[in-house]
């Protein structure tokens, strides 16, 4: 097995993506870590992250025929991990989509390959899921099919009800998520870490778990 998990989630430490401390989210949570992969932002954090995405991709076993990047953060993680996915022996199409039409050259909002087949959405995480929607109507209106969606972590906390964003993507829609990282390897991480300095917080997260955690 695989412990890419383990190695994404040290490697989100190195770059200060992920940190554990104290932090308010947007839905005003006190939250013991924060995870931001917009701080992925060189040449060499983002080949590594596409690397990451790629594995995951490949070891979900999701089919797919191409990959689409919503705008802003998914236009990189959809074209990076479709380089990836090249050298890997696997050469798939990409699109992503403006958040403008244009009304020159080629026009409209979608940019990249044709919209068909089976379409992967590759994004950094899901929050509230309206980019997941909005990639699905322009997947749909393409005469095209989704395939699943992509994500860096899966933060496994509820959203304005029980379920998790990415739970209410899987249910509403039927669609799988593939996360490169979620909560329980976070906690994995903490628990067979021996910095001293990390093994502090595992006692928040479980009160952070138990508050806003979903099954």
């Amino acid at each position: 097995m695989s412990n890419f998990r383990q190695d994404f989630l040290n490697f989100a430490l190195q770059q200060n993506v992920l940190k554990f401390g104290k932090f308010t989210t947007k839905a005003g949570r006190q939250s013991p870590y924060f995870f931001n992969a917009g701080l992925f932002n060189d040449g060499a954090s983002t080949l590594q992250l596409a690397r990451f995405y790629a594995q995951a991709i490949l070891e979900s076993n999701v089919q797919f025929d191409m990959l689409f990047g919503p705008a802003y953060k998914g236009i990189i993680l959809a074209a990076a991990t479709a380089m990836m996915l090249a050298e890997k022996g696997i050469n798939v199409p990409f699109a992503y989509n403006r958040k403008e039409a244009k009304d020159h050259g080629e026009g409209g909002v979608l940019v990249g390959a044709p919209l068909k087949g089976r379409v992967l959405i590759i994004d950094d995480v899901i929050s509230a899921g309206t980019s997941v929607r909005e990639s699905l109507t322009f997947i749909k209106n393409a005469g095209a099919q989704a395939a699943g969606v992509a994500i860096a972590l899966d933060r496994m906390e509820k959203g304005t009800g029980e379920l998790s964003a990415v739970q209410e993507v899987q249910q509403q829609y039927g669609l799988p998520v593939v996360a490169i990282a979620n909560l329980l390897d976070l906690f994995t991480l903490l628990e067979q870490n021996d910095s001293p300095e990390l093994a502090q917080f595992v006692e928040p997260m479980k009160s952070y778990r138990t508050k806003y955690g979903v099954v």
